[in-house]
């Protein structure tokens, strides 16, 4: 999970740099949260089994707090 938490902020960090030249780990840090908070809310509003959303939704709030860790 660490390992994913990670990947996820050098996307983010990565983009800054290729688009201005530097990157702020902090804001690549908030980034990565806000996409695993849209992604929450998006599979709570999912048409699926209540099952499926808890498993989904157990392991995007693991990735958060690794992300939060970081």
């Amino acid at each position: 999970m660490k390992e994913k938490a990670q990947e996820l902020w050098m996307k983010y960090f990565q983009k800054q740099i290729d688009v201005s030249g530097n990157g702020d780990g902090e804001l690549a840090y908030q980034c990565a949260l806000i996409c695993v908070e849209e992604k929450v809310e998006t599979i709570k509003n999912l048409p699926i089994s209540d099952q499926m959303k808890h498993t989904e939704v157990e392991y995007l709030e693991a990735l958060k707090q690794e992300i939060e860790k970081l």
